[in-house]
């Protein structure tokens, strides 16, 4: 039996949508898009070392696979891009046949039900990146164990919510928590 850890980086109203870049999802209009990458240079080097540094194979929602395999197969060598490109992928999606990054596995059909197969196998960590989407499904099915948030202290107002309508109550239990000094909280948090 394994975990599943949700790896994300939300704004102080809980957008999830776009960190990185403006193109990267325009969804219904989302104008805020690149709202963290003026945080990347201290954050990203504590994400690496603390959600990042075992081994792990990624849970993704299509529209963020699409974004990762468009970027990581030929970003330059990195400890990051190794592990990335080296790591199973699991990828819910209607389009098994494109998947064309290396070690990607489809997931179709009852997705809840082939979740909850991964999590029974042995392996290490599934964290999912990105992928509001089927956050929104994992947690309509108790399927996480662990959140690894990145708060930054921006506010957008609209976009994509890490917790959804509808979201049902949930208590978690509190791992660890640091605050960098460019005012971005990392926490990890158990589901209770």
């Amino acid at each position: 039996m394994r975990d599943l850890a949700i790896l994300t980086f939300v704004t102080l109203d809980g957008v999830m949508q776009s960190p990185s870049m403006a193109e990267e999802d325009p969804d219904n209009g989302f104008a805020q898009g690149g709202w963290a990458a003026p945080f990347w240079e201290e954050t990203m080097p504590r994400v690496a070392a603390t959600a990042m540094a075992a081994p792990y194979d990624i849970l993704f929602g299509r529209k963020t696979y699409e974004i990762f395999a468009g970027h990581w197969p030929n970003a330059p060598k990195s400890d990051q891009s190794d592990q990335l490109n080296q790591a199973q992928k699991h990828v819910v999606t209607s389009r098994p046949d494109s998947l064309t990054w290396q070690n990607s596995h489809p997931i179709t059909g009852n997705v809840v039900e082939a979740i909850r197969e991964l999590k029974r196998q042995d392996g290490p960590l599934l964290q999912v990146h990105g992928s509001a989407h089927l956050i929104q499904t994992l947690l309509a099915n108790d399927l996480i164990d662990e959140f690894r948030l990145w708060t930054f202290p921006v506010v957008v107002g609209t976009g994509k919510r890490l917790f959804g309508t509808g979201t049902k109550p949930v208590v978690l239990a509190h791992v660890r928590s640091e605050t960098l000094g460019n005012g971005v909280v990392g926490q990890t948090l158990r589901c209770a």
